[in-house]
């Protein structure tokens, strides 16, 4: 029975793609043309301020929807905890009342900030959880100029991760605040949790092949509906619409960085969302977007971040010193 928020996918050929992508990164499944008892069935959702897909490779339609809810619940769950848009969420708490006292979190908030300091402190503040208030500042939807320099000096190059304590209050998780200008924004990290734990609710059900993709972050669990890895298109930052470079994937996490998907222009300049916490303004580097490889998607999203911008050399170092598997497979 078909999911009434889904439509009947059409069987593709050989030479043709199924995009799961909103955002750098697109997936394609290329099944033999004959019919096979497996089948791809996915959905779409708007979540975590993209667009989530999740795909099931399995022969019983209604399970594969059933597990794709699954994958669709932790990551709601995951937003409801980790936004900052929503003063109800952990992160939106301890942004309002953690610099007058421990505020307590959800283990899950704790682990990931716990990653996010770990990355800011190997990366010597290249990474940052902590640039809400600069985001606020260049909020890229609503501005067409680059904001006043004075109030951006103001918060460039404070390490404000250091401003974050991480510790326990009554026995549970919590986090303070001391230093005023520090307020959490995930948005560097937090997605690739939320494929992480999409793709555990996948397994949870007992599937062993799909895709969990989150605005460019993804999971590619198993292989393709063909029996084949996953193919994972790297989009061109000069034409979105193209792909530069293709990636076969089995059982591991992809995720990019790039300047070409959230900005606006302005004398001459291309004014993006990735803040290089030194300077409290978007980053400049040789490459237009940068894709990472890893066992687990929120080590890619956090390497990715982290590496856009950085000489290739510095980024690789940072791997080195990062405890995990990333590696950069596509610098463009």
């Amino acid at each position: 029975m078909q999911h009434p928020d889904s439509q009947a996918p059409r069987r593709p050929s050989r030479r043709d793609v199924i995009a799961l992508g909103i955002g750098a990164l697109a997936v394609a499944a290329v099944p033999f043309a004959r019919r096979r008892p497996r089948r791809l069935v996915r959905r779409t959702i708007p979540v975590m301020g993209t667009l989530a897909e999740v795909g099931v490779v399995h022969s019983d339609e209604r399970y594969a929807h059933l597990a794709i809810d699954g994958a669709f619940d932790e990551l709601r769950a995951v937003e409801r905890l980790m936004t900052r848009f929503d003063d109800r969420s952990d992160v939106g708490r301890v942004n309002r009342l953690a610099d007058d006292d421990a505020v307590q979190v959800s283990d899950h908030t704790h682990e990931v900030l716990h990653e996010a300091v770990g990355w800011a402190e190997a990366s010597d503040g290249a990474f940052d959880p902590c640039l809400a208030r600069v985001m606020e500042l260049w909020d890229l939807a609503n501005r067409s100029a680059p904001p006043p320099k004075a109030e951006v000096q103001r918060l460039a190059g404070r390490r404000l991760y250091k401003g974050l304590d991480l510790g326990t209050h009554r026995g549970r998780p919590a986090v303070r605040i001391t230093d005023p200008y520090v307020a959490i924004d995930l948005g560097g990290i937090g997605k690739g949790y939320g494929v992480d734990r999409a793709v555990q609710a996948l397994r949870d059900w007992g599937i062993e092949n799909g895709l969990a993709n989150v605005g460019g972050d993804l999971y590619a669990l198993g292989t393709s509906e063909d029996g084949d890895p996953w193919r994972v298109g790297v989009r061109s930052p000069d034409d979105p619409d193209k792909l530069s470079g293709k990636l076969e994937v089995t059982n591991a996490a992809v995720a990019t960085s790039g300047d070409y998907l959230q900005y606006f222009q302005h004398g001459g300049q291309r004014y993006h969302h990735l803040i290089d916490p030194a300077t409290g303004s978007p980053r400049v580097g040789a490459a237009h977007s940068v894709t990472v490889q890893a066992n687990l998607c929120i080590t890619a999203d956090a390497a990715a971040t982290t590496a856009f911008g950085m000489q290739p050399e510095e980024a690789q170092e940072l791997l080195v010193r990062r405890p995990g598997d990333a590696r950069i497979v596509s610098a463009l």
